[in-house]
């Protein structure tokens, strides 16, 4: 394991494998009684968020708890970048306090590679501008292999507001290493810069019709949709005509879900949240059987309890914290 996870690209296919193995035995501990094991105990984890959330924050926050850490939320009204402070010199004074670990969410794609340069602690990309979302990638990851077993082989078609989605990156980087075949459809004004040559590097393949990816003639079977959420806080211009022809377009409708599960009723549909009830996604595909958003939001916890474990775990936490902790430490009883 890397010392930081900052990117999808700082895992290999056997580092992603072992994350994800660790979060099945973390994820026994959501169904305890006593929801806690002592592997962290002793550790200081610092919550850093520089823009709002509601699952990625509480998530790390249950996961460092539940490992016995100490768990500080630190928001960027509540430090002192509001009153100018840099972001290098609030997080080297944090850093001066001896803790071990930085989660960290920021407007600016970069700015979690910009913190590993600043500081001795590890540090966890929660969020980077449109840049990743690594830990989101592990999640989806592991709550789609949960359902459909191993994604070696299968198609996985990712759809909506691909220019300003962090999420996007991460998954493709993520999706392509664990063996999945995956489409990307938008409207080409949501479609990212370079996409094409990125496409024929990376071995996925885009569209823009989204009836024709789901259920054209000659189509490959889709196993898994993942619809993203329309980032109209990042938007300053115009990026489709009306939120109708949006969702008539490439929302995931009542009519298209009828016509999918008609299709492969073992499909499978994922959305990272927040959700836009109507435009992107309707409230039946939210709420149908098919649909993994809450499956998502618990495996949150699970994972990253296990990214966790990895990094931090062990004398010196990092490369081979894993080999050194005997598997009691963290399956065992709650100290």
């Amino acid at each position: 394991m890397p010392r930081h996870l900052l990117s999808m690209s700082d895992l290999d296919a056997a580092a992603i494998r072992t994350i994800l193995d660790t979060a099945t035995q973390m994820h026994e501990v959501q169904h305890r009684e006593v929801k806690k094991i002592p592997t962290l105990r002793g550790r200081t984890i610092i919550n850093l968020f520089f823009e709002d959330s509601t699952r990625t924050r509480s998530s790390f926050e249950i996961a460092g708890k539940w490992m016995s850490a100490d768990t500080i939320n630190i928001t960027g009204k509540g430090s002192a970048t509001s009153k100018g402070e840099s972001l290098r010199d609030t997080v080297r004074t944090i850093d001066a306090m001896g803790v071990d670990a930085f989660v960290i969410r920021h407007g600016a794609s970069g700015a979690c590679h910009q913190v590993a340069g600043w500081v001795d602690a590890h540090v966890i990309n929660a969020g980077d501008g449109t840049h990743e979302h690594p830990t989101q990638a592990l999640l989806d990851a592991y709550t789609m292999e949960r359902r459909l077993g191993s994604l070696e082989g299968r198609h996985v078609a990712i759809v909506g507001d691909l220019t300003h989605s962090r999420v996007l990156r991460s998954n493709l980087i993520s999706l392509r290493r664990l063996g999945a075949a995956v489409t990307l459809v938008a409207p080409p004004t949501l479609m990212p810069s370079g996409i094409t040559s990125w496409a024929h590097r990376d071995g996925f393949t885009v569209g823009h019709d989204l009836d024709a990816v789901l259920g054209g003639e000659g189509a490959r079977p889709v196993d898994a949709l993942m619809m993203l959420r329309v980032q109209k806080e990042r938007m300053s211009g115009g990026y489709f005509p009306t939120a109708r022809e949006y969702t008539v377009g490439y929302g995931l409708t009542r009519d298209r879900l009828a016509r999918l599960t008609d299709l492969n009723p073992e499909i499978v549909i994922c959305h990272p949240g927040p959700m836009n009830r109507g435009l992107e996604i309707s409230a039946d595909a939210a709420d149908a059987a098919q649909s993994l958003v809450l499956d998502q939001v618990s495996a949150g916890v699970a994972v990253r309890m296990s990214v966790l474990y990895h990094l931090l775990a062990g004398a010196d936490g990092g490369a081979d914290a894993a080999a050194r902790v005997p598997r009691s430490a963290w399956a065992g009883s709650a100290a």
